[in-house]
């Protein structure tokens, strides 16, 4: 809380309470901050290749994300490290962390609008995963087919697992250019999980 005091420019912690009630408050405006700021980054990428493909669009979300996050590892840390203890996010902080997730959805809906779902039919969806999906589902168009939004979910997970492995070091020492090891698990992590299109692979 020094730190925090400090780097605004106020003379003591406490200080900081004269425009936040308390702790909770204050990581709140962090967080959401930080996933601002990481969803203005994934944006801007994807506006710039909006006349590209699916895959040209997936590409320039992925690496607008990992760029963010090696420049502000330590908002990343915040945001997609260990929580923090004692902290319940609030609703505020729900649309924000929805930013880059909704670029995918978009890219899914497209991709179930021209029909490369059918790439996903070779294994059904359980009725208790179809039941699992529920949440996912309010914020997601029904047109996407539930194997297709499973496969989204992936994608959005192993993306955000690789830049976790090297921000966090897990990755030290066994790379010399983890940028190419990125792009070319990026496309395959993709193509594998239908987010890719056939025409592109």
């Amino acid at each position: 809380m020094r730190s925090i005091a400090r780097d605004v420019g106020l003379t003591s912690a406490s200080a900081l309470y004269r425009y936040f009630p308390g702790r909770d408050a204050i990581l709140t405006a962090l967080i959401v901050d930080a996933y601002n700021a990481l969803g203005d980054a994934a944006e801007k990428a994807a506006a710039a290749a909006a006349g590209a493909a699916v895959s040209g669009r997936w590409m320039a979300i992925c690496h607008a994300v990992r760029d963010w996050a090696l420049t502000h590892s330590q908002e990343y840390t915040l945001i997609f490290g260990a929580p923090v203890p004692g902290y319940a996010a609030p609703a505020d902080t729900i649309a924000p962390a929805g930013r880059v997730p909704a670029l995918l959805t978009a890219l899914l809906t497209e991709l179930a609008a021209d029909g490369d779902c059918e790439l996903l039919t070779a294994r059904p969806v359980s009725r208790t995963l179809h039941r699992s999906l529920a949440p996912v589902r309010l914020n997601t168009p029904a047109a996407i087919p539930d194997a297709l939004l499973i496969r989204g979910l992936m994608a959005w997970t192993y993306l955000f697992g690789a830049i976790s492995f090297e921000v966090f070091g897990h990755r030290h020492d066994i790379i010399t250019e983890p940028a190419a090891l990125f792009d070319y698990e990026m496309h395959t992590i993709a193509t594998e999980l239908g987010v890719i299109g056939r025409a592109e692979t």
